[in-house]
């Protein structure tokens, strides 16, 4: 189905709803996400449409590498990329995702297992690179201009700068998800499984593992959580890091996605006219942290 032309986030919401045969207003059909992306369920379908000027091609190779690893990645329901109102849409059956609420209870180490079997994957052709560097990047160029919170904005500028992601991709010999955190696993027939195909790609598989190194060394994740984590991605195999000094290749990354993290909560503290709370001031001071032990280039 292709549906050409513009329409309003809740006509599109609609059309999306219809894609996965459902009706927005009935019972067992919701809007999960509105915002780049807009994602519809439908009783057992989950349907995403992806940004105007999303790269189409890009995307459909990222769906059939997905398709082609079963046991790593939900399998999608159709293998082609369509089109509604002019932007890029992909369906999914629908999975029961991580309980947010209870992060001792979460499956860390099924989780971890499934990136090492990702990393362990050959790259499938035409996998373009990972979309890593692409969100921190767009992370940055999205923080707010003005006199409030400016000291937050010129101490993550600072900190980015140093990272070098201006100077493009980085060759690398593994599938690597792009975007990975808890909420990129659902369960599918008693099996976790990885989801979220948009940012997949190859490259520097400790990306992967980036984002909960950087909630630990910011001191938002327990470190009992961390060692879980990470001792069943090498228990699996997980050839990303070290098992000797794993920061060796995790310092990089693992910088990166705390100027993104720190980048998009100060965007949206800016966006609600509100001060840092206390989580989006720790990672700024990390940010901080990064900047004073990073040696001028």
């Amino acid at each position: 189905m292709d549906v050409r032309g513009g329409t309003s986030a809740g006509g599109l919401a609609g059309l999306l709803a219809a894609e996965a045969g459902g009706r927005l207003g009935d019972a067992g059909t919701a809007v999960l996400k509105d915002t780049r992306v807009t994602v519809v369920r439908a009783g057992d379908t989950v349907v995403k449409a992806l940004p105007p000027g999303t790269d189409a091609g890009a995307l459909q190779a990222r769906l059939t590498a997905a398709a082609s690893m079963p046991g790593v990645f939900l399998p999608p329901l159709s293998p082609r990329v369509r089109h509604l109102a002019g932007r890029p849409v992909t369906s999914w059956p629908a999975g029961e995702p991580v309980d947010p609420a209870d992060p001792y209870g979460a499956p860390w180490e099924e989780a971890a297992a499934l990136l090492a079997r990702l990393h362990a994957s050959p790259v499938p052709p035409s996998l373009p690179p990972h979309g890593g560097p692409a969100r921190v990047t767009r992370a940055v160029a999205g923080l707010p201009r003005g006199e409030r919170h400016a000291a937050a904005v010129r101490t993550i500028s600072a900190a980015y700068v140093p990272l070098g992601l201006e100077a493009g991709h980085e060759p690398g010999a593994a599938p690597v998800h792009g975007d990975w955190h808890l909420g990129q696993v659902v369960r599918y027939r008693g099996e976790w499984l990885l989801i979220d195909v948009d940012d997949l790609g190859s490259g520097d598989p400790a990306w992967d593992l980036a984002r909960p190194a950087a909630w630990f060394a910011t001191g938002l994740l327990d470190p009992e959580l961390w060692a879980r984590f990470l001792g069943a991605y090498l228990s699996a195999g997980g050839t990303a890091v070290s098992p000797d000094d794993p920061w060796r290749e995790l310092d990089r990354p693992a910088r990166a996605l705390t100027v993104q993290l720190a980048a998009t909560a100060v965007a949206a503290a800016h966006g609600e006219g509100r001060p840092l709370d206390d989580v989006e001031d720790a990672l700024v001071s990390s940010c901080g942290r990064i900047v004073g032990v990073t040696p001028s280039r």
